[in-house]
């Protein structure tokens, strides 16, 4: 760790007599290490909260005319000072300090190491019947015990007993059961003090695989609370993120934001609802510890009213979905979150179509005769979970809305005459699956990822909004086609090997900065990172191309066999209106500056005394242009048809022109598949 409670003030202190300059809250020891000066230490670690344990770092400290003694590992500079790190009387210190490990461990390596840089060269005074000359003993430096609090939010490793029997175990000196093996304890330990024992897994490189998940556990702790905060509120941090940025879905994606997001913020979640501090993760040590829960919560309807529960989540779609059906309350989130769960239900397919149900309701689509009574509204909360309850139940209007958006959509037209352009224009599904919580009116990319997709708009797919809008990494029709090319594929391998996508990009290095837009948006250090697991597993090295050929081979089969049942072709990549641009009029006024630079800068069209139905026509007609042009060019990236459909060129270079796969492909095979 290299600071506490960081700040963006600047403060001068004086190091030996020479002048630095560092951000407030960093801690001394960085700074002398800044300043080109060294201090001796048993007990820091890079990527640990310091201690202070070992003492050896002492320096001396200047401040409004007093001086002190401090640890410099845990002493967070706050105000200008004067530091001395070699002075005769420190010198003495750490020498004694030495002295004594070295009496107590004459053979571990670290110490011998220490004793030398304080001027010990002739043993210790110090040995007796403590002294323990294992070349691998303990030096209760504290490195375990840190890690697997800090990186696995385990606390099973402690200290016990006091003084001289002071020693490192697990409660009452046996194995936890909660030991899950994840060997961040033996990394971090300075002497081989911890060994592993054995693997159930039977890698063929262990270490390998522990080197590299160490560094992930590392750059968690050391980057996530600063960057994420995946372990405080997990994916829910980026609802204020999506509505800075104008993504959040509000009224069945119409708006990008609302003012009422700050009542369902991630801020207002880990103040009144999120247990912390716990091991709350999709499985025992998992660093991320991304999936958070409430606890006690008491539900209001349903069959378990009245019941206090826990309840895993919400999760960002989740209080999006919230969002889009206009119900920013978190404690109907937290209600809808429990019954999606209880029921089988998922919560992003469910409020898209709810979202849809109450824009057709206020269009005059749909009314109370058709709803069972119930006025469904944006915002109309009670009522959307009496709806939940109808479709886990098969009763009333729930029959309809658990059919899907696609299939009301085939009904109203049938039955109600509704307007088939207009609904298909607001009905946000693409291949029959309800789009991801998120607006993609303004990113080319993420248009294109999710109505791409082989499945549909789902929200593993959503990467590319960030790169393509809010960090701008892929500007160009090329650089959105390779994105499209890789990152869906890079997807496909995480599933394939059944590899959480999370650690991958949902924290960056810190220097990740220093690649191209386009490499820096695929986190190549972490990426490296997998493809080290994959080897430390079977033995196999793999590198971007080996890996990209693995995906590509299983994502053209999948292709093939969705072109053969009826879904893979370009019309099937072609999202609803309301994806890639406004539908209605009031839509396009909520973003009106934008859309009138938009069709002046980019279409040439001066919107100057044109009504708001003419400037959406216009629009209309541009996005769809420039939508076509990124599959185009995604199309050609991937080496399928400008049909969107895999060549048997493609097929053959990939190997697998099977003739079954052929013939799905001519449509002369099964449609038993």
């Amino acid at each position: 760790m290299t600071s506490a409670g960081e700040t963006s003030r600047k403060i001068t202190l004086t190091i030996n007599g020479k002048s630095i300059t560092v951000t407030e809250g960093t801690y001394l020891l960085q700074a002398i290490l800044k300043a080109g000066f060294t201090v001796p230490t048993l007990c820091q670690h890079k990527d640990l909260t310091p201690e202070g344990t070992c003492r050896l770092c002492i320096c001396e400290v200047e401040s409004g005319g007093k001086k002190e003694i401090v640890t410099s590992c845990n002493y967070p500079v706050r105000e200008t000072i004067v530091v001395t790190t070699d002075s005769d009387k420190l010198k003495k210190h750490r020498r004694i300090l030495a002295e004594m490990y070295l009496g107590r461990w004459p053979n571990v390596e670290a110490v011998q190491q220490v004793a030398k840089i304080c001027g010990i060269t002739d043993g210790s005074r110090f040995r007796s019947e403590l002294t323990d000359e294992n070349p691998k003993a303990c030096i209760l430096c504290g490195h375990c015990v840190r890690a697997c609090d800090e990186f696995v939010l385990q606390k099973i490793i402690g200290y016990a007993g006091r003084g001289i029997k002071r020693h490192v175990t697990m409660p009452f000196n046996e194995v936890d059961p909660h030991c899950i093996g994840c060997t961040s304890c033996a990394h971090v330990c300075p002497t081989g003090a911890i060994q592993i024992v054995d693997d159930l897994n039977n890698p063929v490189n262990p270490d390998l695989i522990r080197r590299h998940g160490m560094k992930v556990n590392a750059e968690m702790a050391r980057l996530d609370e600063d960057q994420n905060r995946m372990r405080e509120v997990g994916t829910a941090n980026i609802v204020e993120v999506m509505d800075a940025y104008d993504l959040l879905p509000v009224h069945n994606f119409k708006y990008g934001r609302h003012p009422d997001t700050s009542k369902i913020s991630s801020n207002v979640m880990k103040e009144r609802y999120f247990t912390q501090g716990a091991s709350d993760a999709c499985w025992l040590g998992c660093s991320m510890a991304c999936c958070k829960a409430v606890d006690g919560f008491i539900l209001k309807t349903g069959p378990y009213k009245g019941e206090k529960v826990i309840v895993d989540g919400p999760e960002y779609e989740t209080a999006a979905g919230g969002a889009n059906m206009g119900c920013f309350d978190l404690d109907f989130i937290v209600e809808y979150n429990f019954y999606c769960d209880t029921y089988g239900i998922d919560t992003i397919s469910f409020a898209t179509t709810m979202a849809f149900v109450m824009e057709a309701f206020e269009a005059g689509i749909i009314n109370t005769e058709h709803t069972g009574g119930k006025k469904l509204v944006f915002g109309a909360s009670e009522e959307v979970l009496a709806c939940l309850h109808e479709v886990a139940a098969g009763e009333g209007f729930g029959v309809e809305i658990g059919q899907g958006v696609r299939r009301l959509k085939e009904k109203w037209i049938k039955e109600y005459g509704a307007d088939p352009g207009f609904l298909q224009d607001i009905g946000m599904e693409v291949k029959g699956l309800e789009f991801s919580e998120y607006v993609t009116k303004e990113t080319l990319a993420q248009q294109a990822g999710y109505a791409m997709a082989i499945k549909g708009p789902q929200h593993d797919e959503s990467w590319l909004i960030f790169i393509d809008l809010v960090n701008n990494q892929i500007p160009s029709f090329e650089d959105k086609a390779e994105a499209l090319y890789y990152f869906p594929l890079f997807r496909t391998w995480f599933g394939l090997l059944g590899l959480c996508k999370i650690v991958w990009n949902d924290i960056a290095p810190d220097d990740n900065s220093k690649y191209p837009p386009q490499e820096a948006a695929k986190i190549p250090e972490h990426v490296e990172n997998y493809w080290k697991y994959f080897e430390g597993m079977t033995g196999e090295k793999l590198d971007e191309g080996k890996m990209l050929r693995q995906s590509e081979r299983v994502f053209n089969l999948q292709r093939v066999m969705s072109y053969y049942l009826g879904y893979g072709r370009r019309k099937d990549d072609i999202p609803p209106l309301r994806a890639i641009g406004p539908v209605t009029e009031e839509e396009y006024l909520s973003r009106q500056e934008r859309y009138d630079k938009q069709m002046k800068d980019q279409i040439g069209v001066d919107p100057e005394g044109k009504s708001i139905k003419e400037k959406l026509a216009i629009l209309r007609e541009f996005r769809y242009r420039e939508y076509n042009r990124v599959l185009d060019a995604a199309y050609r990236r991937r080496g399928w048809s400008k049909e969107g459909i895999p060549t048997s060129d493609k097929l053959k270079e990939l190997g697998i022109d099977l003739p079954e796969v052929l013939a799905m492909l001519e449509g002369t095979g099964s449609r038993k598949l």
